[in-house]
């Protein structure tokens, strides 16, 4: 594995820890309880409801909005769509909690077939570029289906306490306490992902994925845009430059 790869492992890996910590750490999540977003620990609110118990002004909830939502907001899309003209699909690549999944379980498959998808038609060669040998060994299939199930669990309980308070998601699913709409969202959750990162994986990043699509064409505005290609031929990966005519989304 290259200097590249490695920083991008370390960077997805991270990212994804954050992913999953953020809302028992009370770093960002939206409490459906109370009804508004938490941030760092505080409230994140526009202060409507005090608006209307009389508590506060007019202008002060105008100030909520504009320093609140609409400045944030802003800043976030000016950023991203900058980010995403200079250096294309940048969150996808080195960020993106699902992709670093999705790359993790096409290592697994590529170990278990010699294929990096069930839709390759052919092996990818034993002999790596970087000089290791992966010989295709059908007792990986054990490990890839566990990590599949295992990481689609986790992503369903992580995106339930994006809703609902860590706190009592967690401690609910330790003492088998979960509410039946808890264990519906969980359950439904877990069996989509399970499909998903069973058969979808970079089908879902390519064409259904609305991040990842604005993201490609936005950076197809850039006629000098680089990318990350991937030569089937040669089975090489390096950055070239593509003329955005002859683009089509990829991750």
């Amino acid at each position: 594995m290259n200097q590249v790869q490695n920083k991008r492992l370390a960077w997805r890996s991270s990212f994804f820890l954050l992913f999953i910590l953020a809302p028992p750490l009370n770093i960002f999540r939206f409490d459906l309880n109370l009804n508004h977003f938490i941030l760092f620990g505080f409230p994140w609110t526009l202060g409507m409801e005090a608006f209307q118990q009389g508590t506060i002004g007019a202008m002060e909830v105008g100030l909520n909005m504009l320093f609140r939502f609409f400045l944030p907001l802003a800043l976030v899309l000016t950023g991203g769509i900058y980010i995403t003209w200079k250096w294309g699909r940048l969150y996808c690549g080195w960020l993106c909690p699902h992709f670093s999944v999705v790359e993790m379980i096409n290592a697994l498959m590529r170990r278990a077939s010699g294929k990096v998808t069930m839709w390759d038609k052919d092996r990818l060669p034993e002999n790596q570029l970087d000089g290791t040998h992966i010989e295709p060994d059908r007792k990986w299939w054990f490990v890839t289906l566990a990590a599949v199930l295992f990481f689609s669990f986790l992503w369903a309980v992580a995106l339930l306490t994006y809703l609902l308070p860590p706190k009592e998601i967690y401690g609910n699913l330790l003492n088998w306490r979960l509410t039946r709409n808890q264990t519906i969202f969980i359950g439904v959750a877990t069996m989509l992902l399970t499909i998903e990162f069973t058969f979808a994986l970079h089908l879902f990043c390519r064409f259904g994925c609305a991040l990842g699509l604005f993201q490609s064409l936005v950076w197809m505005g850039n006629k000098k845009a680089m990318v990350v290609a991937y030569d089937r031929k040669q089975r090489l990966v390096s950055p070239v430059t593509i003329h955005v005519n002859t683009l089509v989304p990829c991750v």
